[in-house]
């Protein structure tokens, strides 16, 4: 999994969310028009993963998840999650479930994503965050939250 970047996991998360949604038959719980809500819901995800993304790039910090961090970004929407590419992901993905009928196991994807983001993704580079950062970072995390 250490090749797989978050995007990429996003994209196949979605598709197999459609896949399963109506492939299988998942029974849709929220019909049209009302699905649509779930549009502006991934606006604003993928608005906030962008945002997290440009500061990254405007700082010129590393975006590779598995590369060594090269900038400490406390900034911008970093002042409120330590993890906005992350959570902003995670809401688009509320979005599609939304979309595509708010079947159960599209909300179960979701909070699989969430999963291995969390646990993999994240873990991995807090660690490597500490490493880099130490008593910098360790204080950053006490301002601010992981998630929101």
């Amino acid at each position: 999994m250490k090749k797989l970047l978050p995007p990429i996991l996003f994209l196949i998360f979605v598709i197999g969310m459609g896949l399963i949604c109506w492939g299988v038959g998942s029974p849709h719980q929220i019909h049209y028009p009302y699905n649509l809500v779930g549009l502006p819901v991934i606006g604003v995800g993928l608005l906030l993963a962008t945002a997290g993304k440009r500061l990254f790039k405007k700082l010129n910090a590393n975006i590779m998840t598995f590369d060594e961090p090269t900038v400490l970004v406390t900034e911008g929407v970093y002042k409120y999650t330590r993890n906005p590419m992350y959570l902003g992901f995670a809401i688009a993905m509320l979005g599609f479930s939304v979309l595509m009928g708010a079947a159960i196991s599209s909300f179960l994807l979701t909070v699989v994503f969430v999963f291995l983001t969390d646990r993999w993704y994240i873990a991995f580079e807090e660690q490597m965050m500490r490493r880099k950062f130490g008593q910098d970072y360790e204080k950053y995390c006490r301002k601010v939250r992981r998630w929101i």
